[in-house]
């Protein structure tokens, strides 16, 4: 009996086991982009705290099955300077919904795409990536680009206020 026991209790423990493994990470907000960020909820959430802090605000636009906001995706989290930044000098907010304020899309709703907005809720459309027909685009190998955009953004924001 204590053998038929043991034999039940080790399956039970073996398929929960195998249940765990297929159950998908908690999904935080974050969504890959940098878990040691703190990321806002909404467009809204991240406006009001580019307000209240006085940095600027970096919006993600992405979808999670796109292969191009993946492959931005992996290459931003991997950016030690990028991640340092954004953790430290910016509001940061990812969205796979598009908002309802035009001036989030000033050249069309592609992804991936990301925009800065300054705390008097401007969204610098001066600011641009390198491509002419996607304007706030970035690719993998565009991330130093990026990082410099991310340092004008910065010193816009202090210098312009």
């Amino acid at each position: 009996m204590a053998c038929w026991s043991l034999y039940v209790f080790l399956l039970l423990f073996s398929c929960d086991l195998a249940l765990q493994k297929k159950k998908k990470p908690a999904q935080t907000l974050s969504r890959g982009w940098g878990d040691d960020i703190s990321w806002v909820q909404t467009y809204e959430d991240g406006l009001t705290k580019t307000t209240e802090s006085n940095k600027p605000l970096m919006v993600i636009h992405h979808l999670d099955e796109c292969p191009y906001s993946q492959a931005l995706k992996k290459a931003f989290a991997e950016h030690k300077s990028i991640q340092k930044m954004a953790k430290e000098d910016f509001i940061m907010v990812n969205l796979v919904q598009e908002t309802a304020d035009p001036n989030m899309a000033p050249d069309g709703y592609y992804v991936p795409r990301i925009l800065f907005v300054d705390s008097t809720l401007t969204v610098r459309t001066d600011i641009t990536g390198k491509y002419g027909n996607r304007k706030y685009t970035y690719e993998p190998e565009d991330l130093d680009f990026l990082e410099e955009n991310m340092l004008k953004a910065k010193k816009l924001h202090h210098t312009e206020l």
